[in-house]
């Protein structure tokens, strides 16, 4: 579906696109303060984000504890913060590990190792992710599906998605390839 595609592909042409920089200006102008919508910025439109849910915030918490002890604090981990994937996106994924020597740009990364999104019911949106984290040159992304505890692993980024996915179900590691001293039994997982 999303092969070839590029993240501005998404928007259709009667919708005005908004920038990073436009999307970062309305923040700090406190546009969306006192609201209880939370929003991102992906393909150059605003999307509204779920509130969090106890199962995936479960799993998010455990993993960022697990990613810092397994790797001995070596990276730099952020949890439900921004990404400056592009001119024209800026999701905040559930869980981002960077390099500790990579430059921070207007206080967020801009490259990163690993993504991550754990999915209960934002799985479409989670997928539509894909265009925009492979576009940024994302090694890697996953998306832990809650609902069955599987882990989708996407790889080898293209500008129009990633050439490959893995489906890991209990009995699998997953082994990051830009990680290499990360592994994780998908049987670990909270339930």
């Amino acid at each position: 579906m999303l092969a070839g595609m590029h993240e501005l592909e998404l928007v259709p042409d009667w919708i005005r696109p908004i920038s990073r920089k436009e999307f970062d200006q309305m923040v700090h102008a406190g546009i969306f303060d006192g609201t209880d919508e939370h929003v991102e910025l992906l393909a150059g439109m605003l999307v509204t984000m779920s509130p969090h849910d106890p199962a995936p915030s479960r799993v998010v918490e455990w993993l960022t504890q697990q990613i810092i002890l397994r790797t001995q604090g070596r990276y730099r981990i952020r949890c439900q913060l921004p990404f400056a994937a592009s001119e024209w996106s800026e999701p905040e994924p559930d869980v981002g590990v960077f390099s500790r020597a990579q430059p921070v740009e207007d206080d967020h990364p801009s490259a990163s190792l690993l993504l991550i999104e754990v999915s209960n019911t934002t799985l479409k949106h989670d997928r539509l992710k894909r265009v925009v984290y492979s576009a940024a040159g994302v090694p890697e992304y996953w998306i832990i599906r809650v609902k069955d505890m599987t882990v989708e692993v996407y790889a080898d980024p293209r500008s129009d998605g990633y050439a490959t996915c893995r489906v890991l179900r209990d009995g699998d590691v997953v082994r990051p390839t830009t990680i290499p001293d990360l592994e994780i039994a998908v049987a670990e997982l909270p339930r």
